[in-house]
């Protein structure tokens, strides 16, 4: 059985001005960086990727509303 961490990519790579990829959450750096990354180092990736994604779906809705409302 194979325990490693797979990549977030979900091939939908475009960075945004922080090099945030819009697709998986990584930094430019930690896309780089996954492969030579501990199990570890790639848990606690994921878990800052899920937040930067969460994070910027709830701005983006902060943001849709504030237009609406105008």
């Amino acid at each position: 059985m194979n325990n490693a961490t797979e990549s977030p990519c979900v091939r939908n790579c475009c960075l945004d001005g922080a090099d945030i990829c819009l697709g998986c959450g990584r930094s430019l750096e930690e896309i780089k960086a996954w492969t030579a990354m501990s199990e570890d180092q790639k848990r606690a990736t994921l878990v800052a990727c899920q937040q930067r994604l969460e994070e910027k779906e709830a701005h983006r809705h902060v943001r849709q509303t504030i237009v609406f409302k105008l």
